[in-house]
Formats: C-alpha cells, structure tokens, sequence
C-alpha cells in the first residue's frame, strides 16, 4: 500500500468531488472540503510496530510521500484519568487527553503538522492566515520547520506568549484591532495585494482538520477500541470536534470499531456561543455572535465556517452544545489543577464546567465514560492564575 490511501475530495454541502493534488482551497460553492481515502487494506496489527506520533495512521492522512512529512514528533498525547476530580463531579469513569503536552503547547501541532506537510507536497511556499492565537503559533513554527514564509494576523488581545512564539520563529506578526473576523478580513486583502500566498485560515484548506482527527483516532486506539460514551470539546471554529466525527466515522468503515459513536459536545462560553444558539433554536447553522468576548480567548469565534458541520456531529451522535460562564471556567481550572496537578488551559477548562452542569441535569450519568479534551497548557495562559 502506498504511504497516504488520499482518494479525492469531497464537498459536504454540494457533494461535488475533487482532485486532490493541487492547490486548493474551498469548493466553488464556499464549503470547506473534506479528505476521503480508500484504505480496506488496513488492519489494525500494522500499527503494532510504529512509532507513538500521529503519523503513524499516515494510510488515513494526506501526506503521499514520507519525505514530505513537517514533523517537531506531535501526537499519541495521554489519555488521563482523573479519579479524584471525576469523583468530586460524579463522574467516575473521566478521563482527560491531554493536547499541553503536544509541540507548540497546544492541540494546533496536529492540523500545522498535516497542514504544512500536505501543503508543502503540492507546492506551497508561502502561506497566511488568521489566528485566536495558538493556531497561529502552530502553524509559524510548522512552517519555519519546512523552510516555508507565514504572515500571522492576530488580535491584540491573543495571549502574549502565542505573539512571542510567531516572531521567536521568524514568521511574519501582523497585530490587529479587533477580533479573528477581522484578522481574517486583513489576511484576504492581503492575498489579494500579494499574490503568492496561501490561505490557510480555518477550514478554507482541506488539511488542517486531517491532523485534528488524530486525536479521535488515539482516543479509540488507547481504549482499545472501545467508544467512550461522550467527548467533551472546546468550540470555536469547530474543526477539532469536526475531525474527531470524522475519525471515528473512518473507524466505522474500517470496522476497528462497533456500536454507537460517543455523544458529542460543543462547548463554548456565554460571551461567545453562537454554536450553542443555533442548536438550541435547531437552526443548520449559526449567525454571527455580537460583541463576543471569554476567557477563553481561543474559542472566541464569533462566526465558524464550519458550524454546519459541527450542528451535523452533534445531531448524528445524539449530544449537544452548552455554553458556560467565564467565572466557571477559570474556577474549574483552578479545581482540576489543585485535585488532580495538571495546569490545564481556559478552554480546557471550560469542558470540565460543561460536565459538571451535564452531571447536575442527568444528561451526563454517574456510570458514563466521559472523554474531556484538554486543548492546551495552562502555562500559556499566566494571566489566568492569580499570585
């Protein structure tokens, strides 16, 4: 079998097909595309002898040739549990996978890794995008790593450590005034006035959430193959629960694994929830989130590409969206470092406030596994821990 099984792609919305290699972007109908593989020579045994990074599913990732592969050894991050915490909720079967402790500090490594290797393969030299912060980071560092120029914009507001990290690797900072909408908007006028550059802004290339569903892929793999109940995730731009759906979904047709997928659950901030509402209003996607703010900065999306898919894996696996307070965030970030010793990030955090309120309305039962994704390391987020 050749290194990537990559087929084509596909269009979620309009279902138009498409060649894989070239460089590209969205389908003409403005849906982000989706990567499909042909990989019924698969078996489970030929990951026994391979190494403990996300490439070591490469059948099922876009990369074709090995020599292409921009890796800093991301991936195979642990699965945690967290019995005196889970017990303090109720919830005695929790476990915590933890993204802090991936390259760059933060789940991001896995889309940057993919994004930049398949990107690079097709020919790619220069890429630019919009950033919360951390992606952006990934992405800078990815690239310097493969010998690639990247133009970062960023609110003013992202944490100071992700401006260090774009610069320490020589990429391109451009600080802007406003939100990731409107870093967007300076990314788009800038490709337009400097050919040359790729957008590799959320979802608007088809690779980054190749690399996120690696982590629904060592999810199942580190349970030997048996579905938790629920995953619990972290919303904004929504690829990371986007790609864990289609991870498992790719399982399914395997036949690695049987039964019902685990429910899933976006989870956002009351100051940013766009997600939350349209589920709640049982809307196919979202509308524009005003004047949206959190702590958790990285789930500060006021408007995702993505939503429809995100309300689909949702819907499709019987679980939910909910969206809690930043009071609550920061004081589950605080609870989880001081039961169990693991500095977790706000967004992280923001699962475990979710859980707790799922335990106290039943949706959550006492005897569920439940799968909670810490996206980052707490010690990028100084500001959140008073001294």
């Amino acid at each position: 079998m050749t290194f990537s099984a990559l087929s084509h792609l596909e269009c979620p919305r309009c279902g138009a097909t498409h060649d894989a290699d070239q460089i590209i972007g969205l389908c003409p109908c403005g849906s982000p595309l989706l990567a499909r593989y042909d990989v019924l020579a698969l078996h489970k045994d030929d990951l026994v002898s391979r190494g403990p990074d996300l490439w070591r599913y490469h059948e099922l990732l876009p990369v074709r040739s090995p020599e292409n592969v921009v890796t800093l050894g991301e991936g195979m991050t642990p699965l945690l549990p967290l019995p005196r915490y889970g017990a303090e909720l109720g919830v005695d079967r929790l476990l915590m996978k933890d993204e802090g402790l991936i390259p760059t500090g933060t789940f991001k490594a896995r889309g940057a890794a993919v994004g930049v290797s398949r990107a690079y393969e097709v020919g790619v030299r220069k890429i630019a995008m919009p950033t919360n912060g951390n992606a952006g980071s990934a992405w800078a560092a990815y690239a310097a790593r493969a010998g690639m120029e990247a133009l970062i914009a960023m609110p003013i507001a992202a944490p100071e450590i992700c401006r260090r990290e774009v610069t320490a690797v020589g990429a391109r900072l451009q600080l802007i005034d406003g939100l990731i909408g409107d870093a967007a908007a300076y990314v788009r006028s800038l490709i337009q006035d400097q050919p040359g550059y790729f957008d590799a802004s959320t979802l608007k290339e088809p690779y980054r959430i190749e690399g996120k569903k690696t982590m629904g892929l060592e999810i199942a793999e580190q349970l030997n193959w048996q579905l938790p109940d629920v995953i619990v995730y972290p919303t904004g731009g929504g690829v990371g629960i986007i790609g864990i759906w289609k991870a498992l979904n790719e399982l399914r047709d395997l036949g690695w694994i049987e039964g019902p997928l685990p429910r899933l659950v976006a989870v956002q901030s009351t100051g940013c929830a766009p997600i939350v509402r349209a589920w709640e209003k049982g809307l196919p996607e979202s509308e524009p989130w005003p004047d949206a703010r959190t702590v958790a900065f990285g789930i500060t999306v006021p408007k995702a590409l993505g939503d429809f898919l995100v309300l689909q894996a949702i819907a499709e696996t019987g679980g939910c969206a909910i969206a809690v307070d930043d009071e609550d965030i920061l004081a589950e970030q605080h609870q989880v470092a001081q039961l169990e010793g693991t500095f977790i990030c706000p967004e992280g955090a923001a699962n475990f406030a979710a859980i707790r309120s799922l335990r106290d309305s039943g949706w959550i039962h006492a005897d569920d596994q439940v799968v909670a994704l810490n996206t980052g390391a707490g010690l990028k987020y100084p500001e959140t821990v008073p001294i």
